[in-house]
C-alpha cells in the first residue's frame, strides 16, 4: 500500500473469506456478526428456496417488505413476486444481524440508480444485493461502500458481442490472447467485478464498463487500475461450485465498532483463500440477461 492510503487510515487489500451461508432466517449468524465485528464487511449467500416458505408465513412480511410491500402486492409475474420478497427480507435479516437489532425495525429505501440504502435506523451500514437463479448474495460493511454481483458459472457469453462494452482496449488485448476457454472463464469474471465495482459506486449500469480497467496481480487478485491508493479491495468467489460471486469493497478512513473501537482490519485475522475458479470446458455463445435498477 503507498503512503496515500496509510495516511487515510486505510489498511491493505488482502483477500475475503468466502460468503457465509445462511439457510434461513434464525441463522446461524454468529460469522456474520464476527465478521463485522472484526473487519466491518460480511457477505451472506443462499437460495430463496431455503427462504421462500419462511418469509411467506412470516406474520411480519409487510412490515419486513417496507417501501417494497406495494411492489411485492403488484408485482405482475408469480416468480418475480417471490424472488423480489424473498431477497429483500435476506437483506433485511443480513443488516440486522450485523447491527444486532429486530430486521423489522429498519427501513430499506433506494436511490435514484436502484442502490438499496437504510434510512434511520443503521444508516451508517452500506448494503448491496444481487441475485441470479435462485442464488440471493447480500453485503453489508460498515468500513465504506460494499457491491456484490454474481452469474452462473456456466453462464453462455458472447465475448465478441460485448467485448467493446464491457472491456477496456488493453483487457480486450490480453483477453483475446487467451484460449477459448479461458477467455469466456475471465470475461465472466470481468464481468462481475465491474458489476460489482459500479454498484458500489452507486452507478449501476449507469456507468460505461469500457471505461473502467481491471488487472491481476501476481497472486491472481484484481486491481482497479490507477487505484494507487489502494482504496479498493476485490475478490470473486465460487459458491455452492456453480455460481461467481464478485465483491467489491472501497475502505474509508477507520469505522467504529460496536461499542466505540476500531474495527480491526482484515489483516488483523487470518482468512481463508477464496476457492479456486471452475474448472474451464467448452461455452456456448450467447447474450446474457441483463436486470434492471433495484431488482439486482
Amino acid at each position: 500500500m503507498s503512503g496515500a492510503g496509510a495516511a487515510h487510515g486505510r489498511t491493505p487489500p488482502v483477500p475475503f473469506p468466502p460468503p457465509c451461508h445462511v439457510p434461513g432466517p434464525e441463522g446461524p449468524w454468529e460469522e456474520v456478526q464476527e465478521r463485522i465485528e472484526r473487519t466491518g464487511r460480511a457477505l451472506v449467500h443462499t437460495t430463496w428456496g431455503q427462504w421462500l416458505t419462511p418469509a411467506l408465513l412470516d406474520p411480519g412480511l409487510r412490515t419486513l417488505l417496507g417501501r417494497d410491500w406495494p411492489r411485492y402486492r403488484q408485482h405482475p409475474a408469480p416468480a418475480g413476486r417471490l424472488s423480489l420478497a424473498v431477497s429483500r427480507v435476506v437483506l433485511k435479516h443480513t443488516a440486522a444481524a450485523a447491527l444486532q437489532v429486530p430486521a423489522g425495525r429498519l427501513d430499506l429505501a433506494y436511490l435514484p440508480g436502484g442502490r438499496p440504502v437504510l434510512r434511520g435506523l443503521g444508516a451508517d451500514l452500506q448494503v448491496s444485493l444481487t441475485h441470479t437463479d435462485e442464488l440471493i448474495v447480500v453485503g453489508v460493511s460498515r468500513a465504506g461502500p460494499v457491491g456484490v454481483d454474481a452469474e452462473p458459472a456456466g453462464r453462455r457469453i458472447s465475448y465478441e458481442a460485448l467485448r467493446d462494452h464491457v472491456c477496456t482496449a488493453e483487457e480486450a488485448e490480453l483477453l483475446a490472447a487467451l484460449p477459448e476457454e479461458e477467455r469466456t472463464d475471465r470475461f465472466l469474471r470481468l464481468w462481475t467485478l465491474k458489476e460489482a465495482y459500479t454498484k458500489a459506486l452507486g452507478h449501476g449500469m449507469r456507468r460505461r464498463f469500457s471505461a473502467v480497467g481491471f488487472g491481476w496481480d501476481a497472486t491472481g487478485t484484481a486491481r482497479l487500475d490507477g487505484d494507487t491508493a489502494g482504496e479498493w479491495a476485490f475478490a470473486t468467489h465460487l459458491v455452492d461450485g456453480r455460481f461467481l460471486v464478485s465483491e467489491a469493497h472501497r475502505q474509508d478512513a477507520a469505522q467504529p465498532a460496536p461499542g466505540g473501537t476500531r474495527a480491526p482490519s482484515s489483516a488483523d485475522e487470518p482468512v481463508r483463500p477464496p476457492k479456486a475458479l471452475p474448472p474451464q470446458g467448452p461455452r456456448a455463445i450467447g447474450l446474457p440477461q441483463r436486470r434492471g435498477p433495484g431488482q439486482r
